[in-house]
């Protein structure tokens, strides 16, 4: 079992900055690739960023890339996302998942994924 909890998330200005933590608790943090999603009002959960194991590769969504930045620490059991010139279409819900495997593979897909935290809410004003 992994549990994961997202904090950062909050209220910013377009062209803003936040940093959002996902902490890890339980077995093996290391042995997972992380995602995050998120999820905007009204639509589907969407693939945002994913990082192997390692940290050593990732994956972007077209809409993030040179904005938004996947780091973890593996001595901490956290995962973070660096988010900069936030935009309006950026509102949404963001959540972190634990993918049971050390590499990319399949990590756009959420029903990959064994664990998800419960969220954390950013809102982007234009």
């Amino acid at each position: 079992q992994v549990q994961l909890v997202e904090s950062g998330g909050g209220l910013v200005q377009a062209g803003g900055s936040l940093r959002l933590s996902c902490a890890a608790s339980g077995r093996a943090f290391s042995a997972y690739t992380m995602g995050w999603f998120r999820q905007p009002p009204g639509k589907e959960r969407e693939f945002v960023v994913a990082i192997s194991w390692s940290g050593d590769n990732t994956a972007y969504a077209d809409s993030v890339k040179g904005r938004f930045t996947i780091s973890r620490d593996n001595a901490k059991n956290t995962v973070y996302l660096q988010m900069n010139s936030l935009k309006p279409e950026d509102t949404a819900v963001y959540y972190c998942g634990a993918l049971p495997r050390l590499g990319l593979y399949g990590c756009t897909d959420a029903d990959e994924y064994y664990y998800w935290g419960k969220g954390t809410q950013v809102t982007v004003s234009s």
